[in-house]
């Protein structure tokens, strides 16, 4: 396993009051599950930001490690982050 040095959850965030709680990439209202779905259907990253210019190469950054850490065999789920 290796060390985890970039801290994705810091990217993510979920409020009540954005997205009724969806998580989403943090300073958008871009839901995380769009930036994956995005991800996965084969979308470039420059492609994901003319459809989101809100988004940074950070946040990709932030999905795909989230994505990652969940998919990992040998650790639980990653957490989501706090419902603020």
């Amino acid at each position: 396993m290796t060390t985890r040095t970039f801290n994705y959850w810091l990217h993510i965030t979920r409020d009540l009051n954005v997205m009724a709680g969806e998580p989403v990439m943090a300073g958008t209202g871009v839901p995380l599950r769009t930036v994956l779905a995005s991800l996965a259907d084969g979308m470039q990253p420059a492609e994901i930001f003319r459809q989101f210019p809100v988004l940074t190469p950070t946040h990709i950054q932030a999905a795909t490690a989230y994505a990652a850490d969940s998919a990992r065999e040998d650790l639980p789920s990653a957490p989501l982050p706090r419902v603020a």
